[in-house]
């Protein structure tokens, strides 16, 4: 049976994706690159990762080695892709190391940009894992999973019609656990404000432990996921898990309010926080209290590595932050 395991089991390797056209980054593109390079450097210290760092333009690749030639666990890989967001565009790593591949459609149609459906199979050949295609739409950051056949996800993304126009929850269901083997999913209804993804789960509710799922508590008082953030709350607190164990809820203060240079509140959030071996990254967009209180309530269950935050308010321009620019390889 497949089983898809935790993020907090041991990786073989993590996919990073580089920063790589200057056509979609424009100005945020060196701010991109400085803060992916931060976190791949966190991620390749001593006992961590195997970084393979997939860069999406052959323009961008002596650069690209150049900031890395110091560093011995980064293999800078050539490739092609659309964008960064390799969670979503990815396949899913299952515990024998089969890749599993989904369509994908940017978003339910948003961002159709080349080589992004091709993405899947590129990083299956160069890890040589099988690769298994799936004939229906999903994104990785729209699954979360607590390594035992739990899968908690969004009503709003993945029964969304611009996605699989005949899904309802058990249809779902039923797809979930064939591919991926899902033995319950917990449904969440809304995710975060202004999110193009249409409510990826990874931006509001996350496994960090067994039995521990984390979810955001508004920071501040004009927080615009303030009632999402609490029904989510909610909704975990009343659930189980695939075996019928209730499930813990902690809460983690969110960045509170974050705009983009129109003054448009963009999808900012403490829970695209990614388990690499040995650490925890967080990303901040500016507000360091809440980002300092965020790591403390993560301290509390993830016990076993230190949570390290990293800022993130330049890739966050481009839609995302570090759970959506990668992907892991389980061993």
């Amino acid at each position: 049976m497949t089983v898809i395991p935790a993020e907090w089991s041991p990786h073989r390797a993590m996919w990073v994706g580089w920063p790589s056209h200057g056509e979609l980054w424009e100005e945020n593109l060196e701010p991109a690159q400085a803060e992916v390079e931060a976190l791949v450097r966190v991620l390749a210290g001593p006992g961590r990762e195997q970084v393979r760092l997939l860069v999406g333009k052959a323009e961008a690749l002596d650069d690209a080695r150049a900031r890395f030639a110091d560093v011995a666990n980064v293999e800078v890989v050539d490739g092609r892709f659309g964008d960064i967001w390799l969670r979503d565009t990815g396949p899913i790593f299952d515990a024998k190391g089969v890749a599993h591949a989904f369509e994908f459609n940017g978003w339910g149609g948003k961002y159709a940009l080349e080589h992004d459906d091709a993405v899947a199979g590129q990083i299956a050949a160069h890890a040589r894992a099988a690769l298994t295609p799936h004939a229906f739409i999903l994104e990785g950051g729209a699954v979360d999973h607590d390594g035992a056949g739990t899968i908690l996800t969004t009503r709003q993304c993945v029964l969304n019609p611009n996605r699989n126009a005949d899904w309802d929850e058990a249809t779902a269901g039923t797809a979930l656990a064939a591919a991926l083997g899902a033995r319950k999913v917990l449904w969440l209804g809304e995710g975060l404000f202004n999110d193009h993804t249409d409510g990826h789960v990874d931006n509001l509710a996350r496994f960090v432990a067994p039995g521990v799922v984390a979810c955001p508590v508004a920071w501040g008082t004009k927080d615009p996921n303030a009632d999402v953030y609490d029904a989510a709350a909610r909704d975990l607190a009343a659930m189980t898990d695939a075996d019928d164990n209730a499930l813990r809820v902690i809460r983690i203060p969110s960045p509170g309010v974050v705009v983009d240079e129109d003054e448009k509140v963009v999808p900012a959030s403490h829970m695209n926080f990614l388990i690499a071996n040995g650490a925890v990254i967080v990303p901040t967009y500016g507000d360091e209290t809440a980002a300092r209180l965020a790591c403390e309530a993560l301290a509390t269950v993830i016990t076993d590595r230190p949570i390290i935050p990293l800022p993130s308010l330049a890739i966050l321009s481009g839609g995302g932050s570090f759970h959506c620019i990668t992907q892991q390889e389980p061993e």
